[in-house]
């Protein structure tokens, strides 16, 4: 977290999809998606689908005139929520197949 008087004017947050578990792997197929200009310390990334469990993220702030060094990237879940219906106890109007 920067100083109330710091001269960090945003951040650039990087991430990409990746299906190894674990730290970041050096050598990756998927390109970095990059989100510039935030603005704040939190971020919400919307838009994520399942159909890759990890991401690899990192961020670095900026100032008007350089960028700082890229965090350590990180590695996070995805997670999805898989449910069954049930056709014994379903309301009578649903079809289960």
């Amino acid at each position: 977290m920067p100083d109330e008087d710091s001269k960090i004017d945003h951040y650039v947050l990087e991430y990409r999809k990746t299906n190894f578990e674990g730290p970041p792997r050096a050598k990756e197929d998927q390109p970095w998606m990059v989100i510039e200009g935030i603005k704040g310390t939190e971020y919400t990334l919307s838009g994520l689908k399942f159909d890759m469990k990890y991401m690899n993220f990192r961020v670095r702030a900026c100032n008007k005139a350089v960028a700082g060094e890229f965090s350590e990237p990180v590695t996070l879940e995805t997670r999805a929520f898989m449910f069954r219906l049930d056709a014994g106890t379903c309301h009578q109007n649903l079809r289960v197949e």
